[in-house]
C-alpha cells in the first residue's frame, strides 16, 4: 500500500534469488492504502505483489500468509504466497518482513450493482467455512482492545459533538461485547478490511479477495457488516442501498445460513464496523506516520455511517 520503505529493483534482484521465480523484471510501488509498503513485482515467472510489513511483525505473520494458503488450497480466491527455498514465506528485505504473493487477475469495481454484491456475499461466506479449520488462532488485531487504547489517543482532537459520539458508542460496544447474546455468535478467522479496493473482478466475475493483512478470529457477522458498509451504501451520505444489501445478505445466507442470533446482532454490528474505521482513520490522520506514497483517508466518512447506523433500522439479514 502506501510505500513507506523505498524499495529498488537493484536491491530486490539478489533477494528474489532465494524464490523460485527467476530474475526480477520490474518493481514498481503501490500508493493507495496507509498500513505497509507494497510493490507489483514481474518477474520470469510472472506477476506478483511484494509487501514489506511496517506494522506487523516476524512473529505474527505466520497467521495471515498461511490464512491465505489454507484458503487458496479449498479454492478461495485468494493470492497465495510464495515460499523460498528454505520453505519460509516471511523473508527479512531492508530489516522488515517481507513475502511475495501472486497478482489477481482483474481490477477493482468500484461502482458495485447487486450482482457484485452478491458475487462478494457468496465468496464471503465460502470463505468463513472454508476457514473454519484454519488450526492457528489470532485475535482481531483492531477488534475493542485497539479501540480502548486508541480513543484517549484521538479525542483531544475532536470537537464535543464527536468526542460525545465516541465516547457514547464505546460505553455502547464494551456493554454488547460484554453480553452473552454477542458471545453466542459463531466466529473464526475473517478478513476484516473487505472493501471494494480489496476485491478484484473481470466484468461481473469476481476474480479474488486480497489484503488479509487486517485478518483475525471474530465474529463473522462484524466481517459481513464491514463488507456492507462499503459494497452497499451512497458514498455521499452513507445511507445504506436496499437492492445491494439483499443481494450481498441473499448471497451469503444462502451459503452459510445467518442464524437468529445474529439476525439480533445485525444493528450493533454495522455500528461496530463503522466505528473501528472511524477510529483507524481518525488515529491515520492525528497520529501520522511518514511515508513516500501516503494520503489518508477521511474519517467524516465513517462518522456520518455510524451516525446512519445509529439513527437508522438496517434491512433484516433474513426473512
Amino acid at each position: 500500500m502506501a510505500v513507506f520503505t523505498a524499495v529498488s529493483l537493484d536491491e530486490v534482484s539478489p533477494w528474489l534469488e532465494q524464490f523460485p521465480l527467476g530474475k526480477a523484471r520490474s518493481l514498481k510501488g503501490i500508493a493507495s492504502g496507509i498500513e505497509n509498503s507494497n510493490f507489483f513485482l514481474t518477474t520470469d515467472a510472472g506477476e506478483y505483489v511484494l509487501t514489506l510489513f511496517e506494522v506487523l511483525g516476524f512473529e505474527q505473520l505466520p497467521f495471515y500468509l498461511n490464512l491465505m494458503r489454507h484458503l487458496a488450497e479449498r479454492g478461495i480466491l485468494v493470492p497465495a504466497p510464495v515460499a523460498n527455498s528454505a520453505g519460509a514465506l516471511v523473508v527479512p528485505l531492508q530489516g522488515k518482513p517481507a513475502a511475495i504473493v501472486s497478482k489477481l487477475s482483474g481490477s477493482s469495481q468500484m461502482d458495485p450493482q447487486p450482482v457484485h454484491c452478491a458475487a462478494v456475499g457468496a465468496m464471503l461466506a465460502r470463505m468463513h467455512l472454508a476457514a473454519a479449520d484454519f488450526p492457528l488462532r489470532q485475535p482481531n488485531l483492531r477488534g475493542l482492545d485497539w479501540w480502548n487504547a486508541t480513543t484517549p489517543l484521538v479525542l483531544p482532537f475532536l470537537d464535543d459533538s464527536c468526542a460525545h459520539l465516541l465516547r457514547a458508542e464505546m460505553h455502547f460496544q464494551e456493554a454488547y461485547a460484554a453480553c452473552d447474546h454477542y458471545k453466542r455468535l459463531g466466529r473464526g478467522p475473517v478478513h476484516a478490511d473487505l472493501f471494494r479496493n480489496n476485491v478484484m473482478f473481470d466484468g461481473e466475475l469476481l476474480t479474488g479477495f486480497f489484503d488479509f493483512y487486517f485478518a483475525g478470529c471474530d465474529t463473522w457477522l462484524f466481517d459481513v457488516a464491514v463488507t456492507v458498509n462499503d459494497w452497499c451504501i451512497d458514498q455521499s451520505t452513507g445511507v445504506l442501498d436496499t437492492a445491494r444489501v439483499r443481494a450481498l445478505l441473499d448471497a451469503y445466507h444462502a451459503v452459510r445460513p445467518f442464524t437468529a442470533d445474529e439476525q439480533s446482532a445485525w444493528q450493533p454490528m454495522l455500528r461496530a464496523a463503522a466505528l473501528r474505521f472511524w477510529l483507524s482513520r481518525l488515529y491515520d490522520l492525528h497520529q501520522p506516520r511518514e511515508a513516500e506514497m501516503l494520503t489518508p483517508h477521511d474519517p467524516t466518512h465513517f462518522e456520518r455511517i455510524l451516525r446512519e447506523r445509529i439513527a437508522t433500522a438496517a434491512p433484516e439479514l433474513f426473512a
